[in-house]
């Protein structure tokens, strides 16, 4: 082929590209929206099904397994014992009085919607458990597209979705798990917060109580937000400013309001627990089987960190973590996402180094700090810097997928979980 004919098809090329592109951007947002995410999630589809294709043995099922097998499982098997058996009302404990690993650690909104739509249609509980958490992933996008609008335009905003979209451990919204389903909801409380909304917000923060282990940042975040607007409330010398942007009498009891919902919202579960078995440490004791030892705030990073670096610099690396992390929020760009959005990542992000023992799922419950995914998108205008982004992400995503996701036994048993 001539050199002439290769740029003239290369400039043809170029124009259909470009024409397609153009009907795209005519679409309605929540179609455009929809075909993002839904490209996002086939390309995880395509990673997990080529995954797949090299699982050894396992002990859930044959080697070689389908796609719809491959993804039920992990903690997919908890949610279906959910629907199955419910949760106990002794707590099941060794010959030593330990307790053992059991439901109680999976909170009961996701199992209990997909239990209902399997006793409703006939389906399968795994089919039900898939199905609502696809469904919720794709609403979870839609409703994080409408928040990024407050902060940005257009453009910015669907790029934020794509982040969103192909993060690393983003191929998790397609699987029996709940963080779709909590995404979802802590997406819809985060918009109806930035929009003020407060008294609106109630059902969606009651029910994110009921679907993950996130009530207690989100009950902090909402009081520290009433702290500050109060403050600002009384500095305005109580009345709005010029730019009407203060909080009135009436905002500040709804955000008061909301805060009561949410604090008694993020006890809901451990109080159901505790109600059940007549233990007060039900949850506690079964969410700290998985870790092997008593919870202790903060204490795991250290621990881990000396296990890294040594016993000097594993004590400095926590440290020094939380401060690179609060001068990020300080950065420009995401200076620009506003003060709720700011103080939800610093308040979970708190949560995470409070109660969290780091392990191969703390990637997986990252997930919640998705706003700033549209502060990566204001670093830079660069088609090239976001389509770089774009690309790492779905390479990272085949890492996560067939290093955690893949079960391979260990020397000593079992496999690191996602």
């Amino acid at each position: 082929m001539s050199t002439v004919a290769r740029r003239n098809r290369l400039a043809s090329a170029g124009t259909v590209a470009h024409r397609a592109a153009a009907a795209v951007r005519r679409w309605p947002w929540w179609l455009q929206v929809t075909a993002l995410y839904g490209g996002s999630r086939l390309a995880s589809a395509c990673i997990f099904m080529a995954a797949a294709l090299h699982q050894g043995p396992n002990p859930w099922f044959p080697p070689k397994p389908d796609y719809w097998n491959f993804i039920n499982i992990w903690d997919a098997r908890w949610y279906g014992q959910v629907i199955a058996s419910g949760y106990p009302s002794i707590l099941p404990t060794d010959a030593a009085g330990n307790v053992q690993e059991n439901t109680w650690a999976f909170y009961p909104l996701f199992p209990s919607l997909a239990g209902g739509l399997s006793r409703l249609t006939g389906m399968e509980p795994a089919a039900a458990l898939t199905l609502v958490a696809m469904l919720a992933g794709w609403a979870a996008a839609l409703v994080v597209y409408a928040l990024f609008r407050q902060k940005a335009s257009h453009a910015p905003a669907m790029w934020g979705v794509a982040f969103f979209s192909v993060f690393p451990v983003s191929a998790v919204l397609q699987v029996p798990y709940a963080e779709p389903l909590s995404l979802l909801l802590l997406a819809w409380a985060l918009l109806l917060v930035v929009r003020r909304q407060y008294l609106w917000a109630v059902p969606a923060v009651f029910l994110l109580g009921l679907s993950r282990p996130v009530g207690v940042p989100f009950a902090a975040m909402v009081g520290l937000l009433l702290v500050f607007h109060a403050a600002a409330y009384v500095r305005s010398g109580r009345r709005q400013d010029a730019s009407g942007d203060a909080h009135s009498v009436r905002d500040l009891a709804a955000l008061a309001g909301l805060t009561a919902v949410a604090g008694l919202s993020a006890f809901a579960w451990p109080a159901a627990a505790w109600l059940a078995t007549g233990d007060l440490q039900a949850y506690t004791k079964t969410e700290t089987v998985w870790r092997g030892q008593d919870l202790v705030p903060f204490k795991p990073w250290f621990d881990t960190g000396v296990e890294l670096f040594g016993p000097v610099l594993g004590v400095v690396a926590p440290l020094v973590f939380v401060a690179l992390f609060a001068v990020m929020l300080y950065l420009p760009p995401v200076l620009r996402l506003g003060v709720e959005l700011r103080l939800w990542c610093a308040c979970y992000m708190g949560y995470l180094l409070a109660f969290l023992h780091p392990q191969t799922s703390t990637f997986r419950m990252l997930l919640p700090l998705f706003p700033l995914a549209l502060g990566a998108v204001f670093l830079s205008r660069s088609r090239a810097y976001r389509g770089t982004v774009v690309a790492m992400f779905l390479l990272l995503q085949i890492v996560w997928i067939v290093w955690l996701w893949a079960w391979a036994q260990l020397p000593g048993g079992g496999d690191y979980p996602p």
